[in-house]
């Protein structure tokens, strides 16, 4: 295996947990937001658009477009190759998404 080799791989095997760990994050997020709209209302869920979404077609087919489309839009970036972006906004939607469902659900 020559060098190259080697940190081409490397990048290949963090790309791939970052995509991993991106589409866990945002199954995540959809179930806890179910729940959350479940157990809270439509109150609880802090994107005005994506309330918008659920009042018009229901809050499942909401959830699922909009985390599909999100699931999409990370894949095209990991097939780009910007696995630190990828990474990032794994690390944004746990901090900004999963943390504060866990916080509101974790109070009741």
């Amino acid at each position: 295996m020559l060098l190259g080799d080697k940190g081409r791989a490397a990048r290949g095997t963090f790309g791939n947990l970052a995509i991993l760990a991106f589409l866990l994050m945002q199954g995540a997020d959809g179930a806890l937001t179910y729940v959350g709209i479940a157990t809270h209302g439509l109150g609880a869920e802090a994107n005005p658009l994506l309330v918008g979404l659920m009042v018009s077609v229901g809050a499942v087919p909401a959830l699922v477009s909009a985390k599909t489309l999100a699931a999409v839009l990370g894949m095209f970036l990991h097939l780009l190759g910007v696995h630190r972006i990828v990474a990032l906004l794994t690390a944004v939607y746990l901090g900004g998404a999963i943390m504060p469902w866990l916080s509101v659900l974790g109070t009741r």
